[in-house]
């Protein structure tokens, strides 16, 4: 099995690489990059594209699964930048799929897609997938799954599974994570776990998390079986004013209200 993986190098895409390569059914990775890692990692030839730019229908001949988690969530102040990159360059993979006949699409989406929900119960995926307004990511979650139902609908023999889970972390993108949340200014002595004995109980914050090699073996699930995976779900609430202040770079939509799923 020839398994195609956009977005390779993040946090989730090494992850995934990790469960792929110990996939006995899987004899091929295709990692595609923006930029070409140093690194070596069994089974996989890593591809140097821009999904937003590059012809991929090459890379994508002969894949019997193409799992797109490329995206991007910097420059968070430049919205059609990110637009190009996440809602045109997911289309432009969704189309090179189809094109090439691939019998497989996993797409990574996230609990972000869905709209705004009930704060006293638990729903199900049967929520409406329509985004937060006040998120530029949500919004391009829930555009991009239109896309999606586009290019399904289109193409009856394509077997299209959706992942959407919570936040994704993990030890080893620590330092990546804590950028996107926290900005360059907070001194990393701050964040030692031996000087944080316990985690404040903010009233009304909710959030959901689940460890990337978790979701990394759920994307192998979906890529070697026909099955549909369903990781956790979070809540969270507005979040301080610092994204005006430029403190950090993380917009306050990432921290609207949204519904808990279970």
């Amino acid at each position: 099995m020839r398994v195609v993986v956009t977005g390779a190098t993040g946090n989730v895409g090494t992850s995934v690489l990790h469960a792929l390569n110990e996939a006995p059914e899987v004899t091929e990775i295709a990692g595609i990059a923006r930029r070409r890692p140093a690194v070596g990692v069994p089974k996989t030839v890593w591809v140097q594209q821009d999904v937003a730019r590059d012809d991929l229908h090459e890379s994508f001949e002969g894949a019997d699964v193409v799992i797109h988690l490329a995206w991007a969530i910097q420059p968070s102040r430049d919205e059609n930048t990110l637009r190009a990159i996440n809602v045109a360059g997911s289309e432009r993979v969704f189309r090179a799929v189809a094109d090439s006949g691939v019998p497989s699409l996993i797409y990574a989406s996230s609990v972000g897609a869905y709209g705004p929900g009930p704060k006293d119960r638990t729903v199900d995926e049967s929520w409406p997938v329509t985004g937060i307004r006040s998120s530029f990511y949500s919004r391009h979650k829930a555009l991009v799954e239109e896309l999606l139902d586009e290019v399904e609908e289109a193409n009856p023999g394509m077997r299209v599974v959706r992942l959407r889970p919570a936040l994704i972390f993990k030890g080893d993108a620590a330092s990546e994570i804590r950028r996107l949340f926290a900005g360059p200014f907070l001194p990393g002595f701050l964040v030692n776990p031996r000087l944080i004995p316990f985690a404040p109980r903010i009233p009304g914050l909710r959030f959901q998390a689940v460890h990337s090699l978790d979701v990394g073996d759920a994307y192998r699930r979906a890529a070697v079986t026909d099955i549909r995976a369903t990781p956790e779900r979070r809540r969270s609430r507005p979040g301080p004013p610092a994204w005006r202040l430029r403190l950090q770079p993380t917009p306050p939509g990432w921290l609207t209200s949204r519904c808990r799923l279970r």
